[in-house]
């Protein structure tokens, strides 16, 4: 739980509700009715791309490698961006659509936004042209989608040709200006279907290492050292800012340095606040902003709400540099319309998004509860949700056991119900205090942490408790805070930072 400086903890959040366990697909053959919806979607405009845009202009016609007609998309990602390229298009709700492109090159990556539902994405690896589909049912209310297509980091350049979504709407004219509505199509004759990517390899990390420190730097006083962001040591790859603050406007976040602060930092500026962050961004460092605490208390419970949030937290993402935001939220969580603001705003950021989350462990306890339904909303953008495993109690493990906070049963017990219900093991972290001081309960030290980490891992250093499997790719640690952590002697940046840098 994590405060602003006040006479008692946050209050357990409020959530509920299953996790969206499947994905209604549109039917493999689009029906008679069905029309193109993706303008421009053979790249035969030739000397524009228009109506797709690509992240710093990473893509362009070319038509040295072309899977038919005249002309390809080629985009090349760096090691800070992935070369996403994506088109708006308007939809029907409660409708079904088949999402289709044939692609070549290194991790290229297929997939749609704001669907309001689960929002599907697919992708391959190859060196032959190889087509990936995928299909969503739009939601009650959804008018709009956000097609997307991106490689990833450092991973070179890669081809996209004939990207089509069919079903009901109004058809796309071609680039010579008529309409075009096609027939149904037959199936494709591809002589070898690429194996799922889920069977085949695990895509590079953007940029990041495999195994993250997260850390909480506080923009307040409360006793702790106080830092700047320069300050906070190398250890810690992603920084979430505490807090964004809410605003008059539901769902619109704010946010603007604490002045009592600034001023026990001798006048740390605005300025010197991004400076700093852009540093930690050549570092290759990500810095987010913190949706929570004591004035954080947005709520987002309607499409209204969803775009103010969107917009205001892209606002602020412009302004500060911030890398993208964590979800701390202290109340209720919607998962549909909170799901929907996350994944405009990932559309809006581009292929260089970061979302983290730090749900209360009652919030993680299964499949049912609303939070964890928006972490599995939200999974395609996610990267890394880290449960406080503090100030909670006793909690049930994911072998019916009840288990103690403050030890390490409860973090690799407890872990085990995200890894079991769906989160990619790549996002499970593992949120801690960083001191006694730090939370009311639930300390444990950084060698416990580790231990934990590896029992987790490789099932190794375990406690009485020892998962039936293990988990090698496992996301990494957070702590509150950093601030914290220093005042205590950098525990957790030293011992549990360089632990996870170290493991394989």
């Amino acid at each position: 739980m994590h405060a602003r400086p006040r006479n008692a903890f946050l209050a357990a959040m409020v959530a509920a509700a299953l996790a969206l366990v499947g994905l209604l697909m549109a039917s493999p053959g689009a029906q008679a009715a069905d029309v193109e919806l993706i303008a421009n979607g053979g790249f035969e405009s030739g000397n524009h791309l228009a109506p797709w845009v690509c992240s710093n202009n990473s893509g362009a016609p070319e038509g040295s490698q072309v899977h038919s007609g005249s002309y390809a998309l080629q985009a090349t990602p760096s090691s800070t961006d992935t070369a996403q390229c994506t088109q708006t298009v308007t939809v029907k709700p409660s409708s079904a659509y088949t999402l289709s492109a044939w692609v070549l090159g290194p991790y290229t990556y297929l997939g749609v936004t704001g669907t309001g539902g689960t929002d599907p994405s697919t992708w391959t690896t190859g060196t032959s042209w190889s087509k990936l589909s995928t299909g969503f049912t739009t939601g009650a209310s959804t008018t709009q989608v956000t097609v997307y297509l991106h490689g990833w980091y450092a991973q070179g350049a890669y081809e996209a040709d004939d990207v089509s979504l069919l079903g009901p709407g109004t058809p796309q004219p071609s680039p010579s200006g008529s309409t075009t509505v096609p027939p149904s199509p037959s199936p494709s004759p591809s002589p070898s279907p690429s194996p799922s990517p889920s069977q085949s390899s695990t895509p590079p990390t953007g940029g990041l290492p495999k195994h993250l420190l997260t850390g909480y730097w506080q923009d307040f006083d409360n006793g702790a050292t106080v830092q700047k962001i320069s300050d906070v040591p190398a250890a810690y790859d992603i920084i979430a800012v505490a807090f964004a603050d809410a605003t008059g406007t539901p769902g619109a976040l704010s946010f603007t340095l604490d002045s009592t602060l600034s001023s026990r930092l001798g006048g740390y500026t605005t300025a010197q606040f991004k400076a700093d962050i852009a540093a930690k961004h050549a570092a290759g460092k990500r810095v987010v902003l913190s949706v929570g605490g004591q004035n954080g208390t947005v709520s987002v419970s309607d499409s209204s709400s969803a775009a103010n949030f969107a917009n205001s937290a892209y606002a602020l993402v412009q302004q500060y540099g911030f890398d993208g935001v964590d979800i701390d939220l202290e109340n209720g969580v919607n998962a549909t319309y909170l799901g929907q603001a996350l994944h405009s705003l990932a559309a809006k950021v581009g292929s260089g998004f970061v979302l983290t989350m730090a749900p209360q462990t009652i919030d993680m306890q299964s499949t049912g509860m609303e939070y964890f339904k928006l972490a599995l909303n939200v999974k395609d953008v996610l990267t890394i949700v880290n449960m406080q495993y503090y100030n909670s109690g006793s909690m049930n493990g994911c072998d019916g056991n009840v288990y103690a906070e403050g030890t390490e049963n409860f973090l690799t017990a407890l872990a085990c119900i995200q890894l079991q219900g769906g989160l990619a093991p790549s996002q499970v972290g593992l949120g801690v205090p960083a001191s006694g001081s730090a939370a009311g309960g639930g300390y444990v030290s950084p060698s416990v942490v580790n231990a934990a980490l590896d029992c987790l891992a490789s099932g190794t250093n375990c406690g009485s408790y020892k998962p039936a499997k293990t988990w090698p790719g496992i996301g990494g640690a957070m702590t509150w805070s950093t601030n914290w952590d220093a005042s205590a002697g950098g525990g957790i940046a030293s011992s549990v930072g360089g632990h996870l840098h170290a493991m394989p």
